[in-house]
């Protein structure tokens, strides 16, 4: 199971939260610093998680059609 930290976006949606995750590499050739940002739809039950906040998300089985992953902290 995959852990990943990432920060939360938007809170709007009844127990979901849309978790932003930044990612950087070195480009091959060109050398430079790439940033790849990914959104995840993450299940929670806590409604103190506010919009800002840094979590850690875990990988589950599939909750609905989109949301694979679960709020840890």
């Amino acid at each position: 199971m995959k852990n990943i930290i990432g920060k939360v976006v938007s809170n709007s949606m009844s127990s979901t939260l849309v978790v932003e995750v930044v990612k950087s590499r070195l480009h091959p050739l060109y050398k430079k610093i790439i940033r790849k940002t990914k959104r995840y739809k993450v299940h929670h039950e806590d409604p103190s998680v506010k919009v800002g906040d840094l979590v850690k998300i875990r990988e589950t089985r599939p909750i609905s059609k989109e949301k694979h992953y679960k709020l840890i902290k």
